[in-house]
């Protein structure tokens, strides 16, 4: 875990990252040798045992909430947390420069109704490291977001400012893209665009093993400044082998990870993937304060 100590202001701090100093050569080199983000992708597929985490939740809605404890809602959670765990997952490229984004942000699409022609809604949620449980956390924000898009039917974020736009010529638009470009470079993107973009985030997770849909990889994006990109595969029954040959069936889960290799290297992209798997085995690690260590076996 990070220092708490307050950073240093530098003239180079966006107003959603800090300026990262002292790093080595290569790092400083990196940005204009290796091209673009897209261009940095490293993939991982790890598929996780859900034993521990389908016993966590069925405790957790045993009094019948309104609202059900999901495990899209620990997914989420076990995401925020490790990132707070593990800062250089929270890094970002922008502008040539290295920054570490002061959020901790969770991005994800809400459908507003289940069929073809429904609008999708963006919700970001924040952690907040004092704020007691991660899990609790994020299940009070999805509840207040889901209630307000589907029951409510809330417009949320920019969408009418974008509605109001997509009327504009070809030429405006390529004009608008290319100022705005512009502005993400030198750090200047507004901050009202920037709150409801989902690339503006540090993690944006798309679960589709809930509309049954088989896919392990999503590209990132060189729009924004997001970094990683998770995507949620159904949920099925896989086969995890004994010491004696023999097997039991297991729920497990197939998580597709997709990262910008330059942020950080091999070694602690692992020890953060064993920090996932832990908290998977340990589910209720996720009720502890949020700033709380994990100690792994």
């Amino acid at each position: 875990m990070k220092d708490s100590k307050p950073r240093k202001r530098s003239c180079r701090d966006r107003y959603d990252g800090y300026y990262l100093k002292g790093l080595d050569s290569m790092h400083v080199m990196m940005p204009y040798i290796m091209g673009s983000r897209t261009k940095n992708e490293a993939v991982m597929g790890e598929v996780l045992d859900l034993t521990e985490v389908d016993k966590y939740l069925a405790k957790k809605n045993a009094g019948n909430p309104d609202f059900k404890y999901t495990w899209f809602h620990f997914i989420t959670a076990v995401t925020a947390k490790t990132f707070l765990l593990r800062p250089k997952m929270n890094y970002f490229i922008a502008g040539g420069r290295f920054y570490e984004r002061k959020k901790i942000i969770v991005a994800f699409n809400v459908k507003r109704k289940f069929h073809d022609d429904a609008e999708e809604a963006i919700a970001k949620f924040v952690l907040d490291p004092e704020g007691g449980s991660p899990m609790e956390q994020v299940h009070t924000y999805v509840e207040k977001f889901v209630n307000a898009v589907r029951k409510e039917d809330k417009t949320v974020g920019i969408t009418n400012a974008m509605d109001a736009l997509k009327i504009l010529p070809r030429f405006a638009w390529r004009l608008l893209a290319w100022t705005l470009r512009k502005l993400e470079y030198y750090g200047l993107y507004p901050k009202g665009l920037a709150k409801d973009d989902p690339c503006y985030s540090s993690a944006y997770i798309t679960n589709l093993g809930s509309i049954k849909l088989h896919a392990d990889y999503h590209h990132l994006f060189d729009w924004g400044t997001i970094s990683f990109f998770m995507v949620i595969s159904e949920k099925k029954l896989r086969p995890f082998w004994n010491e004696d040959g023999t097997y039991e069936l297991r729920n497990t889960i197939k998580l597709g990870l997709t990262v910008d290799e330059r942020i950080a290297d091999g070694y602690y992209f692992a020890q953060t993937i064993k920090i996932m798997r832990h908290l998977f085995a340990h589910p209720e690690l996720l009720d502890l304060d949020a700033a709380t260590p994990v100690e792994l076996d």
